[in-house]
């Protein structure tokens, strides 16, 4: 077998065997395919596309290249959520003790934030003490003790998707659907839960831009999972303006811990209920009934058994738990200070991207992966798309260390924000179900 003949076939636009895409993930994981063979391929295949078949071998193959946990011997179902991305989405810090404390084990590898969008291993670091550089063994031992952990994707999960990735990035190969569902599926494949629930964005603030790109994402991804014997689902939800209010990893926290007690943004709240009711759903809780589950969601909210789920999780992880009953001890930035409107009407846009980059800029994130984060900047959002505001109305509260990150942040989070004097078309929270 010739990488050589491989290639061809799929410029052509044939269909790759399953063999033929083991021999690529494997001469991609031994160093035997060169970068400029593996180049071409995936201009072919960002070209001429993949089908299904294609696209789940190819999956399958990069979660292969690499550990692949078993999770047998952990109790009862355990199920997983994967976000594409987006600006405020804290979900995994709610939906996560919401369902461990009905009882289903989450067992979960996470990532950290690069870009515009964050991350929710460095949001769970922003509590002291938590630890998400686990082993194996403490991995097992915290999920046994809890029914929940969210570690740091310390093994070598699909490493040739690590490879690969880095290829696209810079080949302008990065906009293919079956590349993307590989890349995100691998992972999920090679970390071992037996239900995987999607939360696909799009919106100005996601990679997908529009309903249609996100839904085709999301129909070829639930088509590997099942391929892979996964229970698998997606909902589509809007990254049209960031989710929430709170932007940064402690005030993201902080946002989460609301939310758990009851109360915080309705568009959190409502995209995490359906989240979590769905992962319950996935799972065989509530009979299979949607609303059912969503009855238990709210339940474990209303009892406080969520909020404790969370304590206990960040307790067996190492961190303070007194931060999670008492968020008000959490460390503040130096400089807090409003972003207030240059004129008055109407928002009739958010740029999401924008408003992310203005916080990587206040400290909240990173633009290379090695660069430091500021646990305490962020932003606090006062106003978004629909809300009339009057010039020299504070549009968020800003929360960084200098006075220079302060007004290069603001400069960036005005532009972001688009003004008229008519309301906005509604948008929903939540574009379909896959």
């Amino acid at each position: 077998m010739r990488m050589y003949d491989i290639i061809q076939k799929k410029k052509r636009g044939g269909a790759l065997s399953g063999a033929e895409i083991d021999f690529v993930i494997g001469g991609i994981t031994d160093g035997s395919v060169a970068d400029y063979q593996l180049t071409a391929l995936l201009m072919a295949i960002c070209l001429v596309g993949m089908n299904a078949e294609e696209t789940t071998a190819l999956t399958l193959a990069m979660a292969r290249s690499g550990d692949v946990l078993d999770l047998s011997a952990l109790p009862g179902i355990k199920v997983d959520k994967h976000s594409t991305g987006g600006v405020g989405d804290k979900t995994t810090l709610i939906v996560a003790p919401i369902v461990a404390a009905l009882g289903v084990t989450v067992a979960k590898m996470s990532g950290r934030g690069l870009g515009h969008t964050g991350g929710t291993v460095d949001k769970l670091e922003g509590i002291p003490g938590f630890n998400t550089a686990l082993g194996m063994d403490e991995f097992f031992s915290v999920v046994r003790q809890t029914g929940i952990c969210i570690a740091g994707q310390s093994l070598s999960l699909a490493p040739a998707d690590k490879k690969i990735y880095a290829l696209r990035d810079a080949t302008a190969t990065v906009e293919s659907i079956p590349l993307i569902a590989a890349s995100i599926m691998s992972k999920k494949i090679a970390a071992g839960a037996d239900c995987i629930l999607l939360d696909v964005k799009t919106g100005n603030g996601a990679f997908m831009k529009t309903p249609e790109d996100a839904r085709a994402l999301a129909e070829a991804m639930v088509a590997i999972g099942k391929g892979a014997g996964r229970s698998t689902a997606a909902l589509i939800t809007d990254m049209s303006a960031p989710l929430g209010r709170n932007i940064g990893n402690i005030l993201e926290i902080q946002e989460s811990i609301e939310v758990l007690r009851g109360g915080g943004p309705d568009d959190l709240r409502y995209v995490c209920i359906e989240l979590a009711a769905h992962m319950l759903r996935l799972a065989g809780e509530g009979h299979g009934d949607i609303d059912i589950c969503r009855t238990l969601t709210y339940d474990a909210i209303a009892s406080g058994a969520a909020l404790q789920k969370l304590a206990q999780a960040v307790a067996a992880q190492g961190g303070d738990r007194t931060y999670i009953d008492r968020p008000e001890r959490f460390p503040t930035a130096p400089i807090i200070e409003d972003i207030l409107a240059p004129q008055s009407g109407i928002i009739t846009a958010m740029d999401t991207e924008g408003i992310g980059i203005a916080a990587v800029i206040a400290g909240a994130g990173r633009e290379r992966a090695e660069d430091a984060i500021d646990y305490t900047a962020g932003l606090i959002l006062h106003a978004k798309v629909g809300d009339t505001v009057a010039a020299g109305q504070p549009l968020a509260t800003l929360h960084t260390s200098t006075q220079e990150k302060a007004a290069q942040a603001a400069a960036k989070f005005i532009a972001s924000y688009t003004f008229g004097t008519a309301p906005p078309p509604h948008t929903p929270l939540i574009h379909g179900y896959v």
